[in-house]
């Protein structure tokens, strides 16, 4: 049969559609990226904001109007928390909640009465890599948080923790490396709290996968600042994990912190990102922010944009703060108004992309290793203009001949100057 996979939301969703598409070759089927040619399609759908579940809603009413005569198997969180809405959407076949998202492939086949003996089953092939092309791949290693941040829903939709075994991690990236992956994402809901169900830790399995495995780069995927473990920064002089994180902030000021039941302060926040660039020099901190929190007052606004300001970012997604039903903060008192949200969220948007081309600006002059991807631009000169990625999460590109391939090759390249959406630079040629 043919498969079609698709998604909305997180990386985590990203990593367990990989998953999927491996399980399913192995049962002899085929991933197409065509949906409308495909025989099953399998959604794994997203509900962290209002807007996302109706997102959700939409595109399943499209799968089906598209490609009426194939079986829909929807997943996700938006399926998980609206299950009754979900089985009485024309067109779905089966719900597959979050729980039981390890059988999605045995109950896809076995349910809907596809479980036939395959003409012909192989190993998984490259084809199952779409996520991010050859060169790229996502591994989740845990799901669920045990904790309540006020304004997430996603921690109610994927329950408690639950750690994959170190061994399951370190023969999926082994196989991911054989079929040419060169660069490792680690996702999860909660990645610091990986292993609190095994008697192990996040740093552990670092070890243990740049001891086990010999894949290039190894990233961290979303990372809460807290129950970091004792030995972790010193992980990165391995230049194998990259030097960069993505840190939810979420605020800036340690009130609004607390209405939110984060768990970490500005000053703890401050430390940990110091410690890493005292460590590497040029390490990327990303971050989330919630710009108009119930109950975020003037003094709270100015204290938290002050504190973004000093501690900059390479980068901040910014999140105007929406009422999701069933979260604590939709019951919390002073709502902002539609207005004052906006007023705010330009603003650090406009600071935002100051500090960017600041790390941008700082990062000129350097020679780092990149991995380059297989899109490309063609000029008018008949060269090319490919894009890559240093360690630290910056995309350079790069102007090359016509006829040279570069895909999936990591070589050094100097950063020479700023550009629009990332930096400029000039291969390095040996």
């Amino acid at each position: 049969m043919l498969i079609h996979l698709k998604t909305l939301g997180c990386r985590l969703n990203e990593a367990e559609l990989e998953t999927w598409a491996q399980a399913f070759q192995k049962s002899g089927h085929q991933i197409t990226r065509q949906a409308e040619t495909a025989h099953v399609i399998v959604l794994n759908s997203c509900a962290v904001t209002q807007d996302a579940a109706r997102k959700s809603r939409q595109l399943i009413r499209r799968i089906h109007r598209d490609n009426p005569q194939a079986k829909l198997v929807v997943s996700g969180c938006y399926a998980t928390l609206n299950e009754d809405e979900a089985v009485s959407l024309l067109g779905v076949d089966l719900v597959v909640s979050n729980k039981d998202k390890d059988q999605l492939v045995e109950k896809t086949l076995t349910e809907l009465n596809m479980d036939s003996m395959p003409a012909l089953s192989t190993e998984p092939g490259e084809i199952s890599l779409f996520t991010r092309g050859r060169q790229r791949a996502f591994v989740k290693v845990q799901d669920g948080c045990r904790y309540r941040c006020t304004f997430c829903i996603v921690t109610v939709a994927r329950g408690e923790e639950n750690s994959r075994p170190v061994q399951a991690v370190i023969d999926e990236i082994n196989a991911l490396h054989r079929q040419g992956i060169t660069e490792v994402i680690l996702t999860g809901v909660h990645l610091g709290g990986y292993g609190s169900d095994l008697g192990n830790n996040l740093s552990a399995l670092i070890k243990a996968i740049l001891a086990e495995t010999s894949i290039p780069r190894l990233r961290l995927g979303s990372l809460e600042p807290w129950e970091l473990p004792g030995d972790f920064f010193e992980l990165f002089s391995n230049p194998r994990l990259m030097p960069h994180l993505h840190l939810p902030l979420q605020s800036g000021s340690d009130t609004v912190l607390r209405r939110m039941a984060r768990r970490c302060k500005t000053e703890e926040f401050a430390a940990i990102v110091n410690q890493l660039r005292a460590q590497i020099p040029n390490f990327n901190v990303t971050t989330d922010i919630i710009v108009g929190f119930p109950g975020e007052t003037e003094q709270e606004w100015r204290d938290s944009f002050d504190f973004i300001k000093q501690t900059g970012f390479g980068h901040i997604h910014i999140f105007t703060y929406s009422s999701r039903e069933g979260t604590k903060a939709a019951g919390l008192p002073d709502q902002l108004s539609n207005d004052i949200k906006k007023q705010r969220s330009r603003q650090l948007h406009e600071l935002a992309d100051d500090m960017k081309q600041t790390f941008f600006a700082d990062n000129v002059g350097l020679e780092f290793p990149v991995l380059w991807e297989g899109y490309s631009e063609v000029l008018d000169d008949g060269k090319q203009r490919v894009f890559g990625y240093t360690p630290n999460y910056l995309r350079v590109g790069c102007v090359i001949d016509g006829d040279v391939s570069v895909e999936n090759r990591t070589l050094n390249c100097v950063v020479t100057a700023v550009g629009e959406s990332g930096v400029c630079g000039e291969l390095v040629l040996k």
